[in-house]
């Protein structure tokens, strides 16, 4: 096989990796989830201490809580994401555009910007998930200023969210297929994909997601969090009751509180990367 012929199927697979990946997560309504991470984006900009005018690029914005963030603290945002559905969600979109948030449809692994366009990166909760992993941790990099920084919000592989995630796929495998997004949750996968452009400081950190019930808060998940439905979609009846259960059992494994209600603790790692 000529080398160019191999670069060409490789862009191609790359091309199909991307799509699917995408109409995963436009499968469903990430908002709906999304909603509650509002306060790990605000503390996220704190970290990163975005300051008045800074060129902001937040990168998979999902339902925009970081470029609202960053839209608070007057910086000049622009957001991007590779689904198009996310980027045009009217009632989300609406809200950042009042607040001068930009969009523009992109990839977290091709990024549609020139090198060193801004002077800090963020993505909370999002970038995690691109398909490759170290085209996505190169891009923002590349995108991102010498000197300034990006900042990141990855759950963690031990914590909620990371859990959920393994208790999909015992059931559904196929639906959380490739490298494990979690990993960016890890202080070694970090060091990996980051350490050689620059300096890192992590800080565990937490989240409360909160519902009047366990059972609700199930039910949602699996009505409109892309990967769940997704895992939902692909079981037979008596599977789908299985993964329900165990969804359940996993809530009260974390669950804090002793009432009917739910209150759990997500875990994630807040990082900030101050690029050389």
């Amino acid at each position: 096989m000529s080398l160019s012929l191999s670069r060409n199927l490789s862009r191609v697979d790359q091309r199909e990796r991307q799509a699917r990946h995408g109409a995963t997560w436009a499968s469903g309504d990430y908002a709906v989830v999304g909603n509650a991470l509002q306060i790990a984006s605000e503390e996220l900009c704190e970290t990163v201490n975005l300051c008045q005018e800074e060129r902001v690029l937040d990168v998979a914005a999902g339902n925009f809580h970081a470029s609202l963030a960053a839209a608070r603290r007057w910086c000049d945002v622009t957001a991007t994401d590779h689904a198009s559905d996310l980027t045009s969600r009217s009632r989300q979109r609406a809200e950042a555009a009042s607040m001068g948030v930009r969009f523009v449809d992109g990839d977290a692994e091709s990024l549609p910007f020139v090198d060193q366009s801004f002077s800090a990166v963020i993505s909370a909760f999002g970038a995690m998930f691109a398909a490759d992993q170290e085209r996505a941790a190169s891009e923002m990099i590349r995108v991102c200023r010498r000197g300034r920084r990006l900042g990141l919000a990855n759950w963690t592989p031990d914590g909620f969210i990371g859990q959920l995630f393994v208790t999909v796929a015992r059931l559904a495998p196929s639906a959380t297929g490739g490298a494990s997004p979690f990993a960016w949750g890890t202080v070694e996968r970090l060091e990996e994909l980051f350490g050689v452009y620059g300096n890192l400081w992590v800080t565990r950190k937490q989240v409360t997601l909160r519902a009047r019930t366990p059972m609700d808060w199930v039910d949602k998940l699996r009505a409109t969090y892309a990967p769940v439905a997704r895992a939902f979609a692909q079981l037979d009846a008596s599977r789908q009751k299985s993964l329900r259960g165990e969804l359940l059992e996993l809530v009260t494994r974390f669950n804090r509180v002793g009432d009917s209600s739910m209150e759990v603790a997500a875990d994630y790692l807040e990082v900030v990367v101050t690029r050389r």
